[in-house]
């Protein structure tokens, strides 16, 4: 009996360390409903460079992000050709939960620039990435390869002052991937507010 539990738990915790994100190999699939009433999947953008944004917008940390330089990286992304998702695994009742309404709203209110915002109340695909802050950062390449995980800068504060001072790793991670260049910091340390499953 005790061989047979050994080999059961030896299968499930393999199970659970293959299904953790890894780097250069195919990014998890999800499919949630986005802010614009639409359901978005993983798959849809394939061939295109995506970045995946956990998000909370009472959290300290995104809001200092979000005094500008988050709206800042969107537009500039996106604008090279990048597709952003904002992604909300708050669940509901808890920080930062949001229905579409709220959300539109406070992407108007900010002035970002996020291709969508998409909504994760259950937490599938934030425990599918192993996201653990707001923000937690991720880039996947056109070939649905992930290739960037990590924080969104190197200084882990919540002051806005430090961000000049800052190594931008996912603008400089996006920036290399499109030059087809290696991605020099390919896995760093998130930083920020616990995502509120």
């Amino acid at each position: 009996m005790r061989t047979l539990v050994t080999t059961l738990a030896a299968v499930l915790f393999a199970g659970a360390a293959s299904a953790a994100p890894q780097l250069n190999q195919p990014a998890p699939a999800f499919k949630l409903a986005g802010s614009d009433g639409k359901q978005h999947s993983l798959a849809d953008y394939k061939g295109k460079y995506v970045v995946l944004e956990w998000t909370n917008h009472e959290c300290p940390f995104v809001k200092k992000h979000y005094a500008g330089n988050m709206q800042m990286l969107q537009k500039d992304l996106t604008r090279k050709g990048a597709v952003w998702l904002s992604i909300v695994s708050s669940a509901p009742g808890k920080q930062g939960a949001v229905d579409a309404a709220k959300a539109t709203e406070l992407t108007l209110a900010r002035g970002a620039a996020p291709t969508v915002v998409l909504l994760d109340p259950n937490g599938e695909a934030g425990r599918a990435y192993e996201a653990k802050t707001t923000p937690h950062m991720y880039i996947v390449a056109p070939d649905g390869k992930l290739i960037y995980m990590g924080g969104i800068d190197s200084i882990p504060s919540s002051d806005a002052a430090d961000i000049p001072k800052a190594t931008q790793y996912v603008q400089v991670a996006l920036t290399e991937a499109m030059a087809g260049k290696p991605v020099t910091n390919a896995s760093t340390r998130p930083y920020g507010c616990s995502v509120k499953y």
